[in-house]
């Protein structure tokens, strides 16, 4: 019995905790690695629904995130680093962190695109006020999934499954950390 509740501790450390290479030290190739993982996240949901390229066509802006980890046992937790774009140029990193608590178990990992439909809501967003709530929804991306999707309060979320099983029925949000690029 003590097993499976070892394993779910150690799935809620990793994905608690942020990028472990990255606390090593400096890498010269790293921000070539991380543009790869960002083309291949904007790659694969443009693969999974075609309707996505009118996003990236007609948005003023977008964050892509090609990892987000999230682990919960009871309290929950989520964190993932991004790229920010404004029209299509790159102008900042982003970091997600999320806290939860309710009926939860498991760990997952997931991909997250948000649109900004304006410059008012990428500003927003740029000065750390954007915070979505337990309310908030996101588009899970499926074929098609796009066509019914819409814009609240300037933003958009679509987010696509890469692996885990997590169990939940929880309360909690996300929120931002912007760093511009200077």
């Amino acid at each position: 019995m003590r097993s499976p509740l070892r394993l779910t501790l150690v799935m809620i450390c990793l994905a608690a905790v942020p990028n472990v290479s990255s606390c090593a030290g400096w890498d010269p190739e790293k921000p070539e690695r991380e543009q790869e993982k960002v083309a291949e996240t904007i790659a694969a949901f443009k693969q999974r629904d075609p309707g996505m390229k009118t996003f990236f066509n007609n948005a003023y802006g977008y964050a892509v995130f090609p990892t987000v980890g999230k682990g919960a046992m009871g309290i929950g937790g989520a964190y993932g680093k991004g790229r920010v774009y404004e029209k299509g140029r790159m102008i900042g990193t982003v970091q997600l962190t999320q806290v939860s608590y309710g009926f939860q178990l498991g760990g997952q990992a997931y991909s997250e695109i948000i649109f900004f439909q304006n410059r008012k809501a990428i500003d927003r967003f740029k000065s750390n006020r954007l915070e979505f709530s337990a309310q908030a929804s996101a588009v899970a991306v499926t074929a098609g999934a796009s066509v019914d999707a819409a814009y609240e309060q300037g933003a958009a979320v679509f987010t696509m499954a890469k692996g885990g099983l997590m169990y939940e029925a929880a309360i909690g949000g996300q929120t931002f950390t912007f760093h511009p690029i200077k």
